[in-house]
């Protein structure tokens, strides 16, 4: 029997499946019923294929107070404004300090170029017409505050610094945008291998507000139907223990429509980022 293709719209529509509150197993089974073959019904569903070892599962975990609604940061407390369990997902207030998120911009502005992408085909970069921003990369630990942040947000998900990228900041001027998008590094694509040797999967996101538009530009996760709306000094936070669409991790940001968006992300990796 010929082998069945696994198609976007396929894993869309598991992903629509999960968040609706269906069960893996009630989807695999419905897929057998329509006529799926085992294998591919369990590679739709983001399962290794019999013989595989099972994906790593360890990601960045946040540990709220018995409340759950503050999580100590090491030099401060952060308020937990919602929190989601499918995909793991907090919102936080109060992350940064007006003066913190001033001073990022501030020595991010010159240095801002147009924003690339990873080409997972080859292991680069790539211009990529759904990402309109512009922005930068701090190397770790660059400055004074970069290094206060970066110990804060260790501290706040229980991750090592060296396991993180360098701080990204992004500028989103009227109309820019990123449509919805994955953050993981697509198994299934010949470059990655080359971009997992710097410090394997990405396993999780935190993106910080730095400062908010007037309208528009809210981060938006399809999939489970949430919009987080900009707020300088919050913080969207999720992880994916799979690079799957299973994992509910689908997000983009609508485009600013009135004012400037600021954001500065924070990727953090299985292992240490060299």
């Amino acid at each position: 029997m010929p082998a069945q293709l696994i198609t976007r719209e396929m894993q869309d529509w598991v992903a629509q499946q999960l968040a609706a509150g269906r069960t893996r197993d009630e989807i695999f089974q419905a897929l057998l019923e329509a006529g799926w073959q085992a294998a591919a019904a369990g590679q739709a569903l983001g399962l290794p294929p019999a013989g595989a070892p099972a994906p790593a599962l360890a990601v960045p975990r946040v540990k709220a107070d018995a409340s759950g609604t503050m999580v100590d940061a090491g030099d401060k407390w952060v308020e937990v404004r919602e929190h989601r369990d499918a995909p793991d997902l907090w919102v936080f207030s109060n992350l940064l300090s007006a003066a913190e998120c001033e001073a990022l911009i501030e020595t991010a502005g010159p240095r801002l170029e147009r924003s690339l992408t990873v080409d997972t085909r080859t292991g680069g970069e790539e211009l990529n017409h759904d990402r309109t921003s512009h922005g930068m990369f701090y190397t770790r630990g660059e400055t004074e505050v970069v290094r206060r942040v970066e110990a804060r947000i260790a501290r706040l998900l229980n991750w090592p610094q060296q396991n993180g990228e360098g701080l990204q900041v992004l500028r989103y001027r009227r109309g820019a945008q990123y449509k919805p998008h994955y953050d993981y590094f697509d198994p299934g694509e010949p470059g990655t291998a080359a971009i997992l040797r710097r410090g394997g999967q990405r396993v999780a996101s935190l993106i910080m507000y730095l400062q908010e538009p007037d309208e528009g530009g809210a981060t938006v996760f399809p999939d489970i139907g949430l919009k987080v709306r900009p707020q300088r000094g919050s913080a969207v936070f999720f992880s994916y223990a799979v690079a799957h669409p299973t994992s509910l991790t689908l997000h983009g940001g609508e485009p600013v429509t009135v004012g400037e968006k600021w954001i500065a992300t924070k990727w953090l990796r299985e292992r240490e980022f060299i």
